[in-house]
């Protein structure tokens, strides 16, 4: 804030710029008289003169010194303005986000894409994480935005989307647990050739948690801290493993892995979800991030395909009931 009287700087760019202190008021709309009590008193204020008293209004050197701040002063605050415009106009701004491998292709892909075509003034900055170093990386403000796959609940993080993703089973075409049309207990998983993700991801963390309250152990065939690794693991025909069905949606069109599902509930369960700091208002960009994900990207545009299926045969099968 300027230790000045606003008006009196006002009044006193005025009167310099209309030569003289009757044409300044008559131009502001003001009572003259009210005009020099107001740069009397400026001047009382600061203890000197601002205006040289002569026929034509001229300023001292306080008076110069003074009006290049205010008129610095005002420039630098349309500059703000125009910046704040181009801002609410999403022609200008950043984007930080932290994305865990799983969702980098769903990403990359159109989404991505699209949204950089439609916001040209916006940068994205991807960083590569972990679950837990994603959650850390919203915290300490390092990044804006998180997309997080099974993350556990946490106060200082608020959700703004929230899809349900279950971790299923992947099979390669033709595997002997491919028949199986009721959810897989996690035993009969563990007697087959198994590679498992790292702890670091959502999806290994909620592996041993489900382990954990099934009072199991798995020994898996490879241990890998890549998806892609994990897919092509699968699709080889070496083994299973666990992953979201978008993850595998091309391959599961191709034909070269099935999908199976697992019964704990709390595989089934897992959700995706694009969080930000709970304390932290969102940038607009952010938000426009937020809401072009929703609309164009798989993983949070609704809930994964088998569980948007049974929701929709539900829907069906009641509206058969009712008809």
């Amino acid at each position: 804030m300027s230790p000045f009287k606003t008006r009196a700087l006002e009044y006193l760019d005025a009167v310099v710029h209309h030569g003289s202190l009757r044409r300044a008021a008559a131009h502001l709309g003001v009572n003259p008289s009210a005009l020099s009590r107001q740069l009397r008193g400026l001047e009382e204020e600061l203890g000197t003169a601002v205006l040289a008293r002569a026929a034509r209004a001229t300023l001292t050197p306080a008076g110069e010194l003074l009006l290049r701040h205010y008129r610095d002063q005002r420039a630098a605050e349309r500059a703000t303005l125009s910046r704040l415009n181009a801002l609410q106009n999403l022609e200008r701004g950043e984007v930080r986000v932290a994305v865990g491998e799983g969702f980098i292709a769903d990403l990359i892909s159109t989404p991505l894409q699209h949204f950089l075509t439609t916001y040209p003034g916006l940068e994205i900055e991807v960083r590569m994480a972990g679950l837990s170093e994603a959650m850390m990386l919203v915290k300490e403000d390092a990044v804006d935005l998180a997309l997080l796959y099974a993350p556990p609940e946490d106060p200082q993080l608020i959700s703004h989307i929230d899809r349900r993703q279950p971790l299923d089973l992947i099979l390669p075409a033709g595997h002997s647990l491919a028949a199986t049309t009721t959810p897989l207990p996690l035993a009969a998983i563990a007697e087959h050739p198994l590679a498992l993700i790292d702890g670091h991801t959502g999806m290994g963390q909620l592996v041993g948690m489900a382990l954990y309250q099934a009072h199991l152990a798995f020994r898996p065939r490879m241990k890998t801290n890549s998806v892609s690794v994990l897919k092509n693991f699968v699709r080889s025909g070496l083994g299973v493993a666990f992953m979201p069905e978008l993850s595998v949606v091309e391959e599961i069109g191709e034909g070269s892995i099935v999908v199976r599902e697992v019964e704990p509930r709390l595989l089934s369960d897992a959700r995706t979800r694009i969080v930000s700091q709970a304390e932290r208002p969102l940038t607009l960009a952010a938000q426009a991030f937020i809401k072009h994900l929703r609309a164009s990207m798989r993983f949070f545009s609704g809930d994964a395909p088998r569980v948007a299926s049974k929701a929709t045969g539900k829907t069906l099968k009641g509206q058969r009931g009712n008809s």
